[in-house]
């Protein structure tokens, strides 16, 4: 077993961190804040890169140590930091005090960029390869920072609003429209007075997509020069920020799944519970494994790496999860700006002032930048074009809304209206959360700061006026939720899942969800088991099964045999699938490639006559296309369609894989590669984990999203964790590369191969357990500050 000690400054007495052999770190400390410090200690010690740039990436300081290619990133990110009061932001996220909290957390991380200084051999090589500096963090740093958080839906009311304006009629360009996003519950937009899209300018989004795309680095964008910097505005389809020609914008795929089965419904006679957020693939993992234990604390589970406690996990009594439940937190305003004074903006009868901050960004190389950002009553300005001013009304801007940190309130909570209280104070992203604790009971809260609508739907921007603006928020005891249920079980993903009396029309939560297929395979299977086990659940996680795969092929099973070799050829390898994408399946390589390739575009093409509005739709509604493709199409049509898309398919597989089916797979195309932000710079480092060959897509419950044009993994489950509620140590979890962010940690892809295979580790929450697979012991003792 390897040791190591040091000093911690702060401390009110020695705290020991035990790692065990799968990187999980038990942190055993006196009080709660020496925990919450020795979690900072601990973070910065595994991922200290990552931290490092995910502060300076939020607060708008990356081209400080990067450069000038990184202004208009930087620039962009300051519109949406917290500016409002800090002591209402401090209590708003609970009883708790989440101020003295934050504040050693952040003490712990400091202490180690210290260390760091004095110690150079423990500084990440990423510094070294960049010539930059790990800095050191405010408290104030982990709350005013907002654009890492998920909420919605800007993105889709402007490519809404686009595709209106180019329609003969609102009624033609809401048809239109379906095949880009169902709305639903069923409902018809409202379009407010006015609206008119038509003469939108192209970079109008630039702004709120630079602040929340991730941060990538190559040679080009590292030697911007002064006069260059403003080029690198531009983000691609995948997120990437680039100085080339910007792609339509697209609404981010991140989702989850989660289930809660009652004892009455499981093979252990206790409650189960499993949770598999689903993110961009990083490396590091967005997820950090954690086990914190003082006196009033004893939870285990995942969190953001940059954030005291966890979010999903259990605290000995009670076992906790989230995914996204899509509220729609943000509007577009369109405000008229005063003819005679562009610091002006119409409101009601008169003019309210638009607010002119300067701020000075630090510039590696040079003189600081000067930028001057706007912002009006409802938020900040992202464009000013054409007499308007183009403001975003989100829920970054109220008290409380960094992403993840309400968890802290709940971390204690042992019933479930306890722990309903305690959500209250969540307010992003907004989310589903589930509930189980060690008495048997379940529970289900949607929870999340919901703006309150009273004179329009959030589906489209609005006229910045006045009459259309937000009146505050819904009470969060109105929305839904359910506890206890006579189902036995609760499960969500993402999907419309608001109770069918539920008021939506009156409330307007949102009306854009994800399509409904994870959703249903889960409620299939899990209403079909009366003795649900872990296994069960680990295999849950892990299928692979997509419904709109499996009526495709029977779209192409109900085809007359072709006289086209190819597409008689696809049709006989296509005969007997049954919509399972296993990652050795030939069948599931072609009716992917057949879909995503081939007869997607074809049905878009056929379906939306007008070149420009169909450049706003991809990648389509797959509701909405595959019902129109079955029902209204004509079937000579359909069969047109189907039949050179299947050869065209057939022809892309055979190019991709060789001439003989029998070797192709799915795995061959569909990989996952767990890239490191620095690739580009250090292509020889080897800090890159894959490829990993993986079956399932966007539509499995092993949600695994991919880019269309290379079949790289994009988005899914880094994470995933099954919880034996009540016999803790049978608990498993995974976590994808590794725990550990260090290049030469023996952590940093040991998960890798695990994950690939589908399978799982122990999280072990037991001292005799944890003493057991301890590894590495790190003592830390108090010292002076």
């Amino acid at each position: 077993m390897s040791g190591a000690t040091y000093c911690l400054p702060g401390l009110h007495g020695p705290v020991e961190v035990r790692v065990d052999r799968w990187g999980l770190a038990h942190i055993r400390a006196g009080t709660a804040l020496d925990a919450y410090r020795a979690q900072g200690f601990n973070a910065a010690r595994d991922r200290l890169w990552q931290l490092d740039l995910w502060r300076k990436r939020g607060l708008g300081l990356l081209a400080a140590d990067f450069g000038p290619g990184y202004l208009a990133q930087d620039r962009a990110a300051r519109l949406f930091l917290y500016r409002g009061d800090i002591a209402a932001e401090w209590a708003a996220y609970g009883p708790q005090d989440t101020r003295a909290i934050v504040t050693a957390f952040v003490a712990g991380i400091n202490a180690y960029v210290a260390l760091t200084e004095a110690r150079p051999d423990l500084r990440p090589p990423e510094f070294a390869l960049t010539d930059t500096r790990p800095a050191l963090w405010k408290p104030e740093d982990v709350v005013r920072i907002r654009s890492h958080a998920l909420i919605r839906n800007v993105l889709s009311e402007v490519a809404r609003a686009r595709v209106l304006a180019r329609g003969r009629s609102p009624a033609d360009g809401l048809a239109v429209d379906d095949l880009r996003k169902r709305i639903n519950p069923p409902h018809e937009p409202f379009v407010p007075d006015g609206l008119d899209a038509a003469d939108w300018p192209d970079d109008l989004l630039d702004a709120f997509r630079l602040a929340t795309a991730t941060v990538g680095f190559s040679p080009d964008r590292m030697a911007a020069s002064r006069a260059e910097a403003w080029d690198w505005s531009k983000v691609d389809a995948h997120g990437t920020v680039t100085r080339g020609a910007r792609s339509a914008p697209k609404e981010p795929s991140e989702g989850s799944n989660n289930w809660a089965v009652a004892p009455s419904r499981t093979a252990t006679g206790r409650p189960i519970l499993a949770s598999d957020p689903h993110r961009v693939y990083l490396q590091p993992s967005l997820r950090y494994a954690i086990h914190l234990t003082a006196p009033g604390l004893d939870v285990i589970g995942a969190g953001e790496p940059a954030l005291p406690g966890i979010s999903i996990g259990h605290n000995g009594h009670a076992a906790f999860s989230l995914t996204i439940a899509p509220m729609d937190q943000e509007d577009l305003f369109v405000c008229e700006i005063d003819p005679a004074d562009r610091d002006r903006y119409r409101s009601g009868d008169g003019w309210a002032p638009i607010t002119r901050i300067t701020e000075e960004i630090p510039v590696r190389g040079g003189p600081d930048e000067t930028v001057i950002l706007g912002f009006t009553r409802h938020g900040p300005v992202l464009r000013e074009a054409g007499g308007r001013a183009f403001a975003l009304r989100t829920v970054w801007s109220e008290p409380g809304a960094a992403a993840y940190l309400g968890s802290l309130a709940y971390l204690g909570a042992t019933t479930p209206e306890a722990f309903g209280e305690a959500l209250r104070h969540w307010s992003a992203p907004s989310v589903n959360q589930l509930y189980a604790d060690t008495t048997g009971r379940i529970a289900w809260f949607m929870a999340g700061k919901a703006p309150a609508r009273p004179a329009h739907d959030g589906l489209l921007p609005a006229p910045g006026d006045g009459r259309y603006d937000w009146a505050g928020f819904h009470d969060p005891g109105t929305l839904p939720r359910s506890i206890d249920p006579d189902s036995g079980w609760l499960a969500t993903a993402n999907e419309m899942n608001l109770p069918p009396d539920y008021p939506a029309e009156d409330r307007k939560l949102g009306f854009e969800w994800a399509e409904p297929w994870r959703a249903r395979r889960i409620r299939a299977v899990l209403g079909g088991q009366d003795r649900h086990s872990l296994a069960d659940s680990q295999a849950l996680q892990s299928d692979v099964f997509s419904e709109p795969a499996r009526r495709l092929a029977e779209l192409v099973r109900a085809l007359p045999t072709a006289s086209d070799p190819d597409v008689a050829l696809a049709q006989a390898v296509l005969a007997s699938f049954d919509g399972a994408l296993h990652h050795g399946s030939a069948a599931a390589a072609l009716i992917e490639v057949f879909w995503v390739r081939h007869l997607r575009p074809a049905l878009l093409t056929a379906l939306a006559s007008d070149a420009e509005t169909r450049r706003l739709l991809p990648p389509g509604d797959t509701q909405s296309l595959i019902e129109r493709l079955e029902t209204d199409l004509d079937p000579e049509a359909r069969m047109v369609l189907l039949t050179a898309a299947l050869g065209a398919a057939y022809g892309t597989c055979r190019e991709r894989m060789g001439s003989d089916p029998s070797g192709w797979s799915w795995g061959r195309l569909h990989h996952a590669v767990f890239a490191h932000p620095l690739t580009a710079l250090t292509p020889d480092s080897g800090w890159d984990v894959g490829p990993l060959p993986l079956g399932g897509a966007a539509a499995s419950v092993m949600h695994a999203e991919y880019r269309t044009d290379t079949f790289r993994l994009t988005h899914g489950a880094s994470f995933r964790m099954v919880v034996d509620v009540g016999d803790w140590d049978r608990s498993v979890f995974i976590n994808v590369p590794g725990q550990s962010g260090e290049p030469a940690s023996a952590h940093y892809a040991d998960l890798a191969p695990v994950w690939g295979r589908q399978d799982y580790v122990p999280m072990l929450y037991g001292p005799a357990a944890v003493d057991a697979a301890t590894e590495t012991v790190i003592t830390l003792t108090p010292s002076p500050a």
